[in-house]
This record gives structure tokens, C-alpha cells and sequence, in this order.
């Protein structure tokens, strides 16, 4: 069984994110499970879906302690906050994006700024792409999402093809092609 934790804050596309690997699972003949966390979503709070997925029937989304296989982070703080659910041989994938919590941006906390060190004392592999700016740089920062999904699709073992059916299935049609376009920049990150 596998499992994947998306993690970011409220409108960056976590859950679009969540939709579109769940259905590419699914596509995929995988038994799938989905939950999502987005209370105060809406103001800038964290958002975390979590999948699993397998050949068998799965019982449950939630992921234990120690035994997720990806942590796919749209904020470096996010993927800190959820770094104690990554397994031993996890990969973290974490988009080079600072977006303060309010504590922070009223002045009642600092940011951290050790956060990619300690993400490398925990993960077997780190990948760190800056998604926003090359969203940013394709015309729409709101394609951070399939920027990541792009990474994250790059390094699990399923056909691109089933990716990029889903994101034409799944995306409204006046934006096909910038999310075609986004998904091949982090598909083809580091290669």
C-alpha cells in the first residue's frame, strides 16, 4: 500500500491537486482512498489531503506515523508540519514558496529558517522546485498545483498518457493547455 500527503494553505490548488492524482490512480486500476482537512482553508490556513492507494481494497486514507511514501508540499512550512508522517525511504516534494501564517505576518512569530535543512535530516530524497515561479512564468500562478503534480507524476510508475488524459478530462477547457504546458515543466524538472 502506498501512501501520499498533499499539503499547502488555502487556495493553492491542494485539493484540485488531490482530485486529479485520485482520479489518475483510479485510472490507473488502483483501489483508492481520499481525505481532506480545509477548515479555515478560505483564510490562508493549512490544507492536507491525504491518499492511499493499492492493488487491494483499502480501508482507509488516514497515514500513520513514519509511513507515508510522498509528502507533495505546496509551502516549505507545510511539508515540515507533516514531516513526522514521511517514511524511512519517503520523498518530499516541496515548492520553493514562503507564504507566512498569520502569527507570522502580524508580527507574533518569526518564520523558520531552517526548514530545508531540517526536511533533509528526514527525507530519503528532497526535491525542491520553485512551481510558483515557473507557473508565474507560463502566465498563471494558480498552475503551481499541476506544476507539482507534474514532479510528483514523475516520480511514481504510471504512464504519463494517464496523467496528462485526466488533467484534459478534469480542467476546464480554456485552461488545457496551461496545464498541459505546467504538468511537462515539473514532469521534466531535474531530468
Amino acid at each position: 500500500m502506498k501512501s501520499i500527503i498533499i499539503c499547502g494553505v488555502g487556495g493553492q490548488g491542494v485539493l484540485t491537486a488531490s482530485n486529479l492524482l485520485s482520479d489518475v490512480l483510479l485510472e490507473a486500476g488502483f483501489n483508492v482512498k481520499k481525505s481532506e482537512v480545509h477548515g479555515m482553508s478560505q483564510r490562508g490556513g493549512d490544507v492536507i489531503a491525504t491518499i492511499k492507494y493499492d492493488e487491494k481494497e483499502v480501508l482507509s486514507p488516514l497515514p500513520s506515523i513514519n509511513n507515508t511514501d510522498y509528502i507533495l508540499s505546496f509551502e516549505k512550512l507545510e511539508a515540515l508540519r507533516n514531516i513526522n508522517y514521511l517514511s524511512e525511504n519517503g520523498v518530499i516534494m516541496v515548492n520553493d514558496f514562503v507564504w507566512e501564517p498569520l502569527t507570522v505576518a502580524s508580527g507574533f512569530a518569526k518564520y523558520p529558517e531552517d526548514i530545508i535543512e531540517n526536511l533533509k535530516k528526514y527525507a530519503n530524497e528532497l526535491i525542491i522546485i520553485p512551481a510558483t515561479k515557473i507557473a508565474r512564468e507560463l502566465g498563471n500562478s494558480r498552475a503551481t498545483n499541476v506544476v507539482l503534480i507534474g514532479v510528483l507524476a514523475s516520480n511514481m510508475d504510471i504512464n504519463k498518457k494517464t496523467w496528462t488524459d485526466i488533467i484534459k478530462k478534469k480542467v476546464p477547457p480554456k485552461f488545457i493547455d496551461l496545464n498541459l504546458k505546467a504538468f511537462e515543466k515539473g514532469y521534466n524538472y531535474n531530468k
